[in-house]
C-alpha cells in the first residue's frame, strides 16, 4: 500500500493550508490557548470554541483526536482547530484535540490507539510507516513548508565552522529538525553519535518550551528548531545562522505531514477525507 493518500485528500488537506496561512495573525492566541510546546496535552480551548450543532450531520465517527505541535509549522491545525474550521467539516462528528511537543511522542500516541490523526513533521512520519511496513499507519498529504532555522549565540558561534565543539539543541531524538541537525553535521564531515548526540557537535534534545531558558541560561549554545521558537531565541539575543530552506532545493520541503492511523483510515475513510 502507497505511504501517500487519494489526490481529492490532498488537494483538501491543501485547501486548509491556504486557510491558516491567510489567518496568520491569529496564530500568537492559538499558541497562547494551546499551551506552548506542552507534550500529550489536551486542547481544551477548542471544545470552547467550536461547539457541536445539535443537528449537526455526524460522520460514520462519533469523535475524532486529532494531534499537532504548538508550533507555526502546524498553522492549518493550529487556525483549523482554533477558529472551528475543522469542527465545521466534521459536523457532528466531535474533534478532540491533542498537542505534542515533537513526532516521536505523537507516533507513541497514534500506535498506541490514543490518537486517530496526526499532524507531524516528515522523518517520525516514514520511520514510522516504514518499521511498521506500512501496517499502522499512512501519510495522506503534506501540509506546511519551511519555518525551521538555526538560531545561535553570536558571542560564540558567527560562522557555521565555529559550530565543532558546541552545544546545540533540537526539540527531540528522531524528530525532524533532529534527524536535519544530525544530516547537516554529517555532510560537513564531523561525527556524531544518534543515539547520545555525543560528537563534534553535541546535540542536546530540548524540549521547546524549555529551549528560550536555557538558551538564555547558556547551558546550550544554539538550537535548530521550528518557530516560534526561533523567533523567540532571537529576541533573546540570538542571531539566525542558517534557514534550513536554504539546504533545500527551490527553498522549499515539507515541515508537517499529515498521517492516521491505519484502523481508523480503514473504518472511517468519510473522517480522515
Amino acid at each position: 500500500m502507497s505511504a501517500t493518500g487519494n489526490p481529492r485528500t490532498t488537494r483538501k488537506t491543501l485547501r486548509s493550508g491556504v486557510v491558516a496561512a491567510a489567518a496568520l495573525p491569529l496564530l500568537i492566541g492559538a499558541l497562547a490557548s494551546c499551551g506552548y510546546g506542552s507534550d500529550a496535552k489536551k486542547d481544551e480551548s477548542a471544545d470552547k470554541k467550536a461547539p457541536v450543532a445539535a443537528d449537526a450531520k455526524k460522520l460514520s465517527a462519533s469523535e475524532v483526536r486529532i494531534g499537532y505541535f504548538p508550533n507555526l509549522t502546524h498553522a492549518t491545525a493550529l487556525i483549523g482547530v482554533q477558529d472551528g474550521l475543522i469542527q465545521k467539516e466534521l459536523g457532528g462528528t466531535v474533534l478532540k484535540p491533542q498537542t505534542f511537543n515533537a513526532g516521536p511522542s505523537e507516533i507513541e500516541a497514534l500506535n498506541g490507539g490514543s490518537l486517530d490523526i496526526g499532524f507531524i513533521g516528515p522523518s517520525p512520519s516514514i520511520n514510522a510507516y516504514v518499521k511498521s511496513k506500512g501496517k499502522n499507519l499512512r501519510i495522506v498529504s503534506g501540509s506546511a513548508s519551511g519555518g525551521v532555522k538555526l538560531v545561535v549565540n553570536p558571542d560564540r558561534i558567527k560562522t557555521l565552522d565555529d559550530l565543532k565543539g558546541k552545544r546545540i539543541a533540537t526539540p527531540q531524538k528522531g524528530n525532524t529538525q533532529d534527524v536535519a541537525l544530525l544530516n547537516w553535521i554529517s555532510e560537513k564531515g564531523w561525527k556524531v553519535d544518534p543515539e547520545s548526540g555525543k560528537g563534534d557537535v553535541s546535540v542536546v534534545r530540548t524540549d521547546n518550551k524549555v529551549t528560550p531558558d536555557a538558551f538564555k541560561s547558556g547551558s546550550i549554545d544554539g538550537a535548530w528548531v521550528p518557530e516560534p521558537t526561533a523567533s523567540k531565541l532571537v529576541s533573546q539575543g540570538g542571531s539566525v545562522l542558517l534557514d534550513e530552506t536554504t539546504l533545500w532545493p527551490d527553498k522549499k520541503f515539507v515541515i508537517t505531514n499529515v498521517i492516521v492511523s491505519q484502523k481508523f483510515l480503514a473504518e472511517h475513510p468519510d473522517v480522515v477525507e
